[in-house]
């Protein structure tokens, strides 16, 4: 039986913060694969991006993107054809669109912090989910679970995740049960996996 890869924690406020490919934001990535990857070159990418000024998003060919309103007033996204219009303005809820548009985002309100997926077409598949009640995560080769809200207690060694905390992984990970410490607890669950 091959052991379980080491869990490593982290909190969202203690992530480096680094510009945007195209300088137009900022953002905290959180982890990538193959570790040390840079934006070109990048089999999956995860990060928290900060959006204080209506802007073009990096385009990234190749790649499925998806993306979670964290707090803020939310932004609305869309491409010149038509493609996309989406309001992205309900926390939570994650949208995928394409990484090869040219995707425009207008601030509805004040600046927002997102979270951000992105996978390489062909080489490995994202899902998102946003749990608010006890429940199980699939195996994944690769993975990260983060406290939107609340406090989450999680079934491998009973440690528990407050808001704003986060475990990830890379290699082949055994199920987990995950269940919520307090009323109102949300929890982003993300498996990459090849397709």
């Amino acid at each position: 039986m091959t052991p379980s890869p080491p869990l490593q924690r982290f909190a969202r406020d203690q992530l480096p913060v680094m510009p945007w490919k195209n300088g137009g934001g900022s953002t905290r990535e959180i982890a990538c694969w193959p570790p040390g990857a840079g934006l070109d070159d990048f089999g999956w990418r995860i990060s928290i991006a900060s959006i204080a000024a209506p802007g073009l998003f990096s385009v990234f060919a190749g790649v499925d993107r998806h993306i979670l309103l964290l707090d803020g007033g939310g932004v609305r996204l869309q491409s010149p054809d038509g493609a996309i219009d989406h309001r992205l303005d309900t926390p939570g809820q994650p949208f995928a669109f394409s990484g090869d548009a040219a995707v425009h985002c207008t601030l509805l309100g004040g600046a927002s912090t997102d979270f951000n997926v992105m996978a390489r077409r062909g080489q490995w598949q994202a899902e998102l989910h946003v749990l608010e009640q006890a429940g199980a995560i699939a195996p994944a080769p690769h993975g990260l679970l983060l406290a939107l809200g609340g406090a989450w207690r999680l079934g491998h060694d009973r440690s528990v995740l407050h808001t704003g905390e986060g475990l990830r992984w890379s290699g082949a990970m055994q199920p987990v049960d995950v269940q919520p410490e307090s009323p109102g607890a949300r929890l982003l669950a993300v498996r990459l996996h090849s397709p």
